[in-house]
């Protein structure tokens, strides 16, 4: 059962984490407990899988990938975890999703793939696309952000 101090960590762990090297020191103040206890009670979080991982979140179009797609590929159900694993590996792959889709709709896997420029994005879908000669795609570009905006579960 979550106490009212978890869902105040889980809180303060979805926002902006301030970069320093003392993080937690805020919120601490603020619970008036020690940075200690709310690390354990983290290590607590993560050990019961409440909490997956604890991350980074890059904002991408700020850090210059302006050129970001959806690509759908067609992949049989047999290789899906193998092909689905290795796409999800790649650095520039953000998002990798295998989905039920319509029948008239072949394409079944989805990535979201950043790049600086249309050429690197060409590049990325070639090198991807010679795995396990997965070659039929769709590439759905960006052409503008209307929303992004990180979940919040409490």
């Amino acid at each position: 059962m979550l106490t009212d101090t978890d869902i105040q960590i889980i809180q303060y762990l979805q926002g902006d984490i301030p970069l320093e090297s003392s993080p937690y020191t805020p919120l601490a103040d603020r619970l008036g407990i020690s940075e200690e206890q709310i690390v354990q009670r983290i290590q607590w979080l993560h050990d019961q899988g409440l909490i997956r991982r604890l991350a980074a979140v890059l904002r991408h179009r700020e850090a210059g990938f302006t050129v970001n797609a959806m690509v759908a590929w067609q992949v049989d159900a047999d290789k899906a975890d193998k092909v689905g694993t290795f796409f999800a590996g790649d650095a520039h792959v953000s998002h990798c999703y295998w989905r039920q889709v319509p029948e008239d709709f072949p394409y079944n896997l989805f990535t979201m793939i950043h790049a600086r420029s249309p050429e690197e994005l060409q590049e990325r879908l070639e090198r991807l696309s010679h795995y396990r000669d997965v070659k039929d795609y769709v590439v759905l570009e960006s052409l503008q952000e209307y929303k992004k905006t990180s979940m919040k579960f409490f």
